[in-house]
């Protein structure tokens, strides 16, 4: 046994990768996980014969998770299994369009070019600069620690010399705007501005690069559903030795001094050398460390939180053939939709609703012809809003806006339900106000003003999670805890 422990809080998909990589470097670990199952976000839903992943829904850079069992020297086909998509999304706008998001390029741009305005030229140029923007981030940002003296290594000086092409002069819409003619297609691109929770209004065109790891790298489905990963990685991490206590919420962190000492679980104080929070940032500091408010990060606990969802969980007793894995219906009015969310803190009464049918290709997931529709829409994190009201009236909103759409009374279909809100989200998953990717990116700099993944001011204290740096999404997640395994060293 290894006389170094670590203390890992939370069994979130950062947490479960960190507790892997630590006991590689021959860390004795133990993770303390509040719930009863592991996952946080990544986590599942199962009501009378329907099974839903409760959260995160598109697996992208699957590589990320296989890197975890390479590193162990186990075959990750014998944990875990996924096939790529075909077909990443489909989309319906309110003018009655169908477009395909086909993951191969040329397929996609044919389906484009069938459906919309949009000249080729235009996705051959998004395609180029989305591309340009990772290349010059991912060796600086995405998968190392943000220091200011990153900027003076080779890669480093690129990418400052590049900010024109790093997009942070322009938001994700403007940028959008100049390149696409069809307004389709501009809605189409700054929908990714809610893969991180921000407002493509006001996010910088930086995030531009999301579509780079979707359409290059390409979209999954694991065997199982998005949950597999979790129960995968959970596996194989027990395997290495390592101790998951669930139902045991962390009640403090303990230091001498500027030192972490231990942690404290139902009044049990358990010595750690070392404790990585993958805890919302803001209930490490607020809960864990409440009685040392000098050592916590003022600036960056009160920034503007990332958006959060309200999520129905439908089971159907109906097959959609017009509907794929994934599909998006969009708002009439995207501007407006934003507006509502981030200004007005409400939501809008069109909304864009996301629908993910896992029963599509994992027919285990629902009972003979049925489906299972995990049913979502953007809204602001919680401030005290009438949830009660709100989740009413969007609900009908949905319904009506599908049912147009589908020429069916989907109403009528749902057999068994259940609704999660800010409010669930973040007593399910200590995120604070129930944003899903802790801060927003709706500023220039925001990306770079996330906490680090190292504390400042507390040693042996160390940071994992969408929360922290480099962000949110499981791949971000995965990256943020090879971030911390290498500055454990």
């Amino acid at each position: 046994m290894s006389s170094k422990k670590a203390v890992i809080i939370g069994a979130g998909i950062a947490g479960i990768a960190a507790a892997i990589r630590l006991a590689l470097k021959g860390y004795a670990v133990e993770v303390f996980e509040a719930n009863a199952t592991p996952g946080g976000k990544l986590s599942e839903v199962e009501q009378n014969g329907f099974r839903f992943d409760a959260g995160p829904s598109l697996l992208t850079m699957p590589q990320y998770i296989n890197e975890l069992f390479e590193l162990a020297g186990k075959e990750p086909s014998k944990y875990f299994e996924y096939q790529k998509l075909d077909v990443i999304c489909k989309y319906f706008y309110e003018d009655k369009t169908e477009l395909t998001a086909y993951a191969d390029r040329a397929k996609f741009t044919d389906e484009v070019s069938a459906r919309t305005n949009e000249p080729t030229i235009s996705l051959e140029k998004q395609a180029a600069n989305s591309r340009v923007i990772y290349e010059l981030t991912n060796p600086v940002f995405l998968e190392k620690p943000f220091r200011f003296k990153a900027l003076l290594t080779k890669a480093g000086f690129k990418a400052l010399v590049s900010l024109r092409k790093l997009g942070t002069g322009d938001t994700m819409h403007e940028a959008n705007k100049s390149l696409f003619k069809d307004k389709r297609m501009i809605q189409f691109y700054d929908r990714y501005a809610t893969y991180n929770g921000s407002n493509p209004y006001a996010a910088p065109a930086t995030l531009n690069v999301i579509p780079h790891l979707e359409q290059h790298y390409g979209a999954y489905f694991p065997t199982g559903g998005m949950y597999s990963v979790t129960a995968s990685l959970v596996k194989l991490a027990t395997e290495l030795g390592v101790g998951f206590k669930y139902n045991m919420p962390v009640d403090k962190i303990l230091l001498e001094g500027d030192k972490v000492t231990s942690i404290t679980v139902k009044g049990v104080e358990i010595p750690a050398d070392i404790v990585i929070s993958n805890m919302d940032i803001w209930f490490t500091y607020k809960k864990l460390l409440k009685d040392k408010p000098e050592l916590h990060p003022q600036k960056i606990l009160q920034q503007e939180r990332s958006s959060s969802a309200l999520v129905f969980y439908w089971g159907m007793n109906k097959k959609f053939d017009r509907l794929d894995l994934h599909n998006i219906f969009f708002s009439a009015d995207y501007k407006a939709e934003f507006d509502h969310i981030w200004q007005q803190k409400t939501i809008y009464h069109d909304p864009t609703v996301y629908i993910n049918i896992t029963s599509k290709l994992n027919e285990k997931d629902a009972p003979p012809g049925c489906e299972n529709w995990f049913v979502m829409i953007n809204v602001p994190a919680n401030t005290g809003q009438d949830w009660d009201t709100l989740v009413d009236e969007a609900r009908k909103n949905i319904l009506a806006k599908l049912s147009g759409q589908l020429n069916e009374n989907v109403g009528e279909l749902i057999v068994t339900e259940s609704i999660l809100d800010p409010r669930g989200i973040e007593s399910k998953t200590s995120s604070y106000q129930g944003s899903i990717y802790g801060t927003s990116s709706n500023s220039k700099y925001a990306a770079f003003m996330r906490h680090a993944n190292q504390s400042a001011k507390i040693k042996n204290l160390y940071f994992c999670g969408g929360s922290v740096h480099p962000g949110g999404g499981i791949p971000l997640c995965l990256l943020s805890a090879k971030i911390v395994s290498e500055l454990v060293g």
